[in-house]
């Protein structure tokens, strides 16, 4: 079994005490989002295969993952860097240190530790195509040769996320919109020939409405990439999260609204002061994130 920890928070970040106690514990408690039904998720040595970390912030969690590969797990880090203006994520690390991050991940771990999330491409009046064009190319020119992949999507514009985005719009003066799909993918295919130019892939996140030749869908879930890290087959097969979700079959152990970042157009959380009030109420003890 593959763990995923976690699509819907931040755990490096946030909750990295919780996470080291719940694996020398050997099991976390998962509530199930939709339905508040609890599961017990084993995190022993011999029913996982590797784990799949998700953070825009590992530097809490380096010592943490140092301690994990000694134990013999293998891992793999979806890291997401935007470089957005304050006004789309105003408590993240900066990005400058996000890169300096990577970078010596994948020096201490390998290039195939890590891999690069430009995600979700927002198209507002402060960053328009051009603005992305400009920005990815700072990034991934800062990032060469510490990662091979860089995962893309358009935002998807749920209820929540149009609620969360037009509040901020109102805030700070600024305007968005959710381009037509002949646009995302002119996006997509300038920020694809930037990526190669520093040797990198870029992958189409769970879109497959955009997916076009030379653009292959994203496995953020990837069993080859734990594979690798491993030095041993980690055998896996193909069961996505949502529709057009290419990932390996996994078990996410995170909780939604909990993330305390901030960043107006995220999925996972609906309310950015609930999340932070359940950040403060946390318990390190616990036997689940709540």
């Amino acid at each position: 079994m593959i763990v995923s920890a976690s699509y819907r928070t931040d755990i490096p970040a946030f909750y990295g005490d919780w996470f080291m106690a719940r694996l020398k514990a050997g099991a976390v408690h998962v509530r199930n989002p939709y339905g508040g039904a609890e599961a017990l998720v084993s995190l022993q040595r011999r029913d996982v295969d590797g784990f799949v970390f998700w953070t825009r912030n590992a530097g809490p969690f380096i010592n943490a993952l140092a301690e994990i590969r000694s134990l013999g797990f293998p891992f793999a880090i979806q890291f997401t860097i935007t470089g957005y203006p304050h006004a789309l994520e105003n408590r993240v690390v900066n990005a400058e240190g996000a890169v300096e991050q990577v970078r010596s991940i994948a020096e201490q771990f390998g290039p195939r530790a890590v891999v690069w999330r430009y995600d979700p491409i927002l198209d507002t009046t402060l960053t328009q195509p051009a603005w992305h064009r400009e920005n990815f190319a700072r990034l991934a020119g800062a990032l060469e040769g510490a990662v091979n992949e860089v995962v893309v999507s358009w935002a998807t514009i749920y209820r929540k996320t149009k609620r969360n985005l037009g509040a901020a719009a109102n805030k700070h003066g600024f305007e968005w919109r959710d381009p037509v799909p002949k646009d995302k993918r002119a996006l997509i295919a300038d920020l694809a020939a930037i990526a190669a130019q520093y040797g990198m892939q870029l992958t189409l996140c769970a879109q497959p409405e955009l997916v076009f030749s030379g653009i292959e869908p994203a496995r953020c879930i990837d069993a080859a990439r734990l594979s690798d890290v491993a030095g041993r087959a980690i055998p896996a097969k193909t069961k996505g999260n949502r529709p057009g979700c290419a990932c390996a079959q996994s078990r996410d152990i995170g909780a939604y609204d909990t993330c305390p970042h901030g960043c107006v157009y995220c999925y996972a959380v609906s309310d950015s002061g609930r999340a932070r009030a359940r950040f403060r109420a946390h318990d390190p003890k616990a036997c689940g994130l709540r």
